[in-house]
């Protein structure tokens, strides 16, 4: 044993008998119970005790009983001098009541002595108390040598034993508490993790849609405050009014996606493109199915690619490319340029940080910059 094996007391867990089952208490209890009116039985039925003896008898009995409460508490404080001190006063009364007569509660006393000290203290301070506590016993048992020396060894070995018991369920209960708190840790991470893909969702499909709507409000705003004519004005709430629908469209693809219910991405990216003037999309490799994650990186990445046509190339013709690679899925969004569309203004600039951050969670990579015609977004992921 190394010197920390020596010195180190048991742990709090096995000290409390935590894990211990309910049958198994009340077995101990039981044995604890009957052992102690057995002693007591056979001791005060013996002919010839006074009445002082049978009172100093109990209470000793009493005495005893505290001070081995106590010995109970100040070891699973691991509280080293007061529990030496109460194994050295409970080896005194047992000494004291072997000499006035109490043989057998004295050889008793020393035994609990000798099996608790190695069983709750460190092994360098239960060696010599339970060194002292066998060797009076053995100094007074009537026995022949060698059934108290397999006494005694005996004894030494049972407290032992119970100690390497308490040891592992306390091993066990200390495993079990860390697999819940990481349980727990792991849980609390997961929904971290879902509140903020429900933020990136309510950004990608909500904010450039209230955005459009607001400059075209804001338009009609200013249109009726200078008097503009009735058709002008008419125009930019029924673009307003589009751009309403086609966000109400999105978060409900978004509620969707949200619940597990996505359509195959080729579906969705068809789809995508009838809206707009101008596009199209291509599908290449052999299609295999997308974690739900990666699907929906790619769906934001081609909605709000689009949006940013729209905005920036009014007019611009769009090509997407989706391309299903062994070990990654890249997306190529490419327009041939134009002149700034009527929403340019609109929006934060997150757009393209959005993108890029889907991309890093997932452990992929956003290009996106301006090309000889016109500007090119690629989105790659790996599957």
């Amino acid at each position: 044993m190394n010197e920390s094996a020596w010195t180190r007391w048991p742990s709090r867990e096995a000290l409390l008998q935590v894990g211990v089952s309910r049958p198994r208490r009340v077995l101990g209890w039981v044995s604890r119970i009957v052992a102690l009116g057995v002693l007591v039985a056979t001791t005060f039925t013996k002919a010839g005790l006074s009445g002082w003896e049978i009172a100093a008898g109990i209470a000793g009995i009493m005495v005893c009983a505290f001070l081995l409460w106590a010995f109970w508490r100040t070891t699973l404080e691991h509280r080293l001098l007061p529990s030496v001190g109460l194994l050295t006063l409970l080896l005194a009364i047992a000494t004291l009541g072997h000499g006035v007569g109490f043989r057998v509660p004295a050889l008793v006393l020393w035994c609990g002595c000798a099996v608790s000290a190695i069983e709750r203290l460190p092994l360098a301070a239960a060696l010599p108390v339970t060194s002292v506590a066998l060797s009076a016993y053995a100094a007074v048992n009537d026995d022949v040598w060698l059934t108290t020396a397999a006494t005694t060894a005996g004894l030494a070995l049972a407290g032992y034993v119970l100690r390497l018991d308490a040891e592992a369920r306390g091993n066990a209960q200390r495993l079990l508490a860390q697999e819940r708190a990481a349980r727990a840790a792991e849980a609390e991470s997961a929904a971290l993790a879902e509140r903020t893909r429900i933020a990136r969702e309510i950004h990608d499909v909500l904010a450039h849609s209230l955005s459009a709507q607001l400059v075209h409000l804001e338009a009609a705003r200013l249109l009726i405050e200078r008097g503009a004519d009735r058709d002008a004005i008419l125009e930019r709430v029924v673009a307003a009014r589009g751009m309403a629908r086609e966000g109400l469209a999105e978060t409900r693809q978004a509620l969707s996606a949200l619940r597990g219910e996505m359509s195959p991405l080729e579906d969705f990216l068809s789809e995508l493109v009838a809206t707009a003037d101008g596009a199209d999309v291509t599908v290449t490799g052999e299609r295999q199915p997308l974690p739900a994650e990666t699907s929906q990186a790619v769906r934001r990445v081609a909605q709000e690619a689009l949006t940013n046509v729209r905005k920036h190339a009014r007019g611009a013709k769009v090509h997407m490319h989706l391309d299903y690679g062994e070990s990654e899925v890249t997306l190529d969004v490419r327009d041939s340029g134009g002149p700034p569309g009527d929403l340019s203004g609109s929006g934060a600039g997150y757009g393209l940080l959005g993108m890029r951050e889907r991309a890093e969670l997932l452990g992929g990579s956003l290009e996106a910059g301006p090309e000889e015609e016109g500007f090119v977004v690629t989105l790659r992921v790996p599957v």
